[in-house]
């Protein structure tokens, strides 16, 4: 399995902003898609993005963040980091960084589909 650390979660008012990265140790080419989920407290956790393997990878939002949220891979040194802008109180959560070993399924942002999950980092975002 992938072991997974997250950081830089933090306390932003609204408007604000924050970067997660996440370095993910024991992928040996085979982490096809590494993604960021978040999960609110008594809500279910959710997708907010995800970026294939390799220079140039295709990478997936979901349309609550497309317009704030930036995610980018690091293929030589396994790091995925989520640049988070004009924050909402609604993004707050803790954030999860994970790894997909498959393929579309990957792309669907279902937590489901992924295999390895770190421990999350919590976002709070104040008005």
């Amino acid at each position: 399995a992938v072991h997974l650390v997250e950081s830089g979660g933090g306390s932003v008012q609204t408007g604000g902003s924050l970067r997660l990265s996440c370095l993910a140790s024991g992928c040996t080419g085979n982490c096809n898609y590494m993604g960021w989920f978040r999960q609110a407290p008594q809500r279910e956790r959710e997708g907010v993005a995800t970026a294939a393997s390799h220079v140039g990878g295709r990478v997936f939002y979901a349309p609550s963040v497309e317009a704030r949220f930036t995610i980018s891979r690091d293929d030589t040194s396994d790091t995925i980091d989520l640049e988070m802008n004009n924050l909402q109180p609604e993004d707050t959560a803790i954030y999860y960084c994970a790894v997909c070993y498959g393929g579309y399924s990957c792309t669907t942002l279902q937590p489901g589909a992924y295999q390895d999950w770190g421990q999350g980092t919590q976002v709070t975002v104040s008005s």
